[in-house]
């Protein structure tokens, strides 16, 4: 692998998809090859297995079931789009991959860590991101977010208890790995957040040309 891996993680209307193509375009402007993806999706078919799980339903999803169709939707996002990318030397932008599934199905849902590692391993092998920003902010600031936008998807109509799962799981992984991630308060006006993340492009351009 020799491109870079940058992910874009964080709970319901933190901006990630609004600042994926900001981050984007700034590096497009220092020659970089840049592919844009998200997940679950990036492909036709893992799309329309994200329709399954966003779209609400009179059956009730079992969370192992949603955990394994999360999986089965990234191993063919791998295969097919992040895995050539890098290969060849781009730099692949991707509004959430792996952290989101310890941050929902093992925070949100409370699935074992352990189940979701056991999964990472066999799908993923050895590659994971080389950044994770994660874009943090309060739980009701983040839902007033996505109320705004319109109708609420399946995970959007859950309560405020699961997503303070998920946002103290996104940040206890930070704090883990504090060389993998950085955080970024996205409670601030946007171009406050975009100052940030030009803060962050010396080190991502000296890595992706590395």
């Amino acid at each position: 692998m020799t491109g870079l891996f940058i992910t874009l993680e964080g709970p319901e209307g933190a901006g990630k998809s609004t600042n994926r193509e900001y981050l984007a375009q700034r590096l497009h402007e220092q020659g970089l090859e840049v592919v844009l993806s998200r997940e679950p999706g990036g492909t036709p078919l893992a799309e329309r297995i994200r329709e399954l799980l966003l779209t609400p339903s009179e059956e009730a999803m079992a969370a192992d079931t949603e955990l394994l169709l999360v999986f089965a939707a990234r191993a063919q996002h791998l295969a097919a789009v992040i895995r050539p990318a890098l290969a060849r030397g781009a730099v692949v932008l991707c509004d959430r991959f792996t952290d989101a599934t310890y941050a929902y199905q093992g925070g949100g849902r409370g699935l074992d860590a352990a189940r979701i590692a056991e999964l990472e391993c066999f799908v993923q092998g050895a590659l994971r991101p080389d950044l994770t920003l994660v874009f943090d902010l309060p739980v009701e600031v983040g839902l007033s977010r996505a109320a705004a936008r319109g109708r609420l998807d399946r995970f959007e109509q859950e309560g405020r208890g699961f997503f303070e799962a998920v946002r103290q799981t996104y940040l206890r992984r930070a704090a883990a790995v504090p060389q993998r991630y950085r955080v970024v308060d996205a409670a601030q006006p946007l171009a406050q957040v975009q100052q940030a993340l030009d803060a962050l492009l010396p080190q991502i351009v000296e890595r992706a040309r590395g």
